[in-house]
């Protein structure tokens, strides 16, 4: 199946980049040697973007394993779709991309949270297995990921994914998602890697051709993905950024400057010496689902 004109990652981040690429992409060079990301998350960005090959990181493994088995599929979709219908069905999910079995009395009881009621039992006997017996199935985790809450990753100190259900179910965008991610990665030459920024950057030969795009986790807002960063890991990459600026290597990063009164003045002294771009951002937090009043950067060397 053809891309549709912006192709969504099939990971469903929230706060990714799908509504903003072409926005962002606007300020990248047409010609890329190799394109390059620290921060893939999702890949909404990688997938939009046209270049000889791609060199990916994330420092999360089960993002990057994600990644790493549907990309396994390239090729067999058949196969891929097969087997996720199996856990499906085996575990009695409700597959509105193929049958809305939701019963209309559910329906009128919960209105707004039918999927919720209908799938979370067998979400929690899905959930139970993976952790239990099948902590290196990558496929059970993608299922789990798109009956979860928001559609996130999240583990506990002991490893166990703990996220409750949501309320959506494996839905004809999934589908459609999915389709589009399987074409457009037939054509592209990936690497994958999951570790730190810093390793997986210095360990690359760049050049003059090359782009390196970065949408770093942000230093004043809030998600599970920040909780590991902090003022340190923010100057380690802007003096990493300097570094490759007086080599000559393009780079663009997206950064959140202004978010709810506080200032990331760090990143702000930083950005003066490169070209900012102010860009009509759509970062959502986990814990409020609304847009705030903050302002979103793109800054770039060239």
């Amino acid at each position: 199946m053809r891309p549709t004109d912006v192709n969504r990652s099939p990971l469903f981040y929230v706060g990714d980049k799908y509504k903003l690429i072409n926005e962002i992409k606007q300020y990248f060079p047409a010609d890329i040697r190799h394109f390059v990301e620290p921060f893939v998350g999702g890949g909404s960005v990688y997938l939009n973007v046209d270049a000889e090959d791609y060199y990916l990181n994330d420092i999360n493994k089960d993002v990057v394993g994600l990644h790493v088995m549907l990309n396994s599929y390239v090729g067999r979709e058949t196969e891929f779709f097969d087997r996720v219908w199996e856990i499906v069905d085996a575990y009695g999910l409700s597959c509105s991309a193929r049958e809305d079995k939701v019963p209309e009395a559910l329906k009128a009881e919960f209105v707004k949270t039918y999927f919720a009621e209908y799938n979370r039992e067998a979400f929690l006997r899905l959930r139970n297995d993976y952790n239990t017996a099948h902590r290196d199935n990558y496929l059970m985790l993608y299922v789990l990921l798109i009956y979860g809450f928001n559609r996130m990753i999240r583990f506990n100190s002991r490893g166990n994914y703990n996220l409750p259900v949501g309320n959506v179910d494996f839905n004809s965008n999934t589908v459609e998602a999915l389709n589009s991610y399987f074409y457009v990665n037939a054509s592209k030459q990936t690497s994958w890697h999951a570790i730190d920024f810093e390793d997986f950057l210095n360990g690359l030969n760049l050049s003059q051709r090359d782009l390196v795009y970065l949408d770093p986790p942000y230093l004043i807002t809030f998600s599970e993905y920040n909780k590991l960063w902090n003022e340190n890991s923010e100057r380690r990459l802007l003096a990493l950024l300097d570094n490759l600026s007086r080599r000559m290597i393009r780079f663009a990063i997206s950064n959140v400057s202004h978010y709810k009164g506080k200032v990331n003045a760090t990143f702000l002294e930083w950005s003066r010496q490169y070209n900012v771009h102010s860009i009509k951002s759509n970062y959502i937090s986990y814990h409020d689902n609304t847009i705030k009043n903050f302002n979103e950067v793109l800054v770039t060397n060239f």
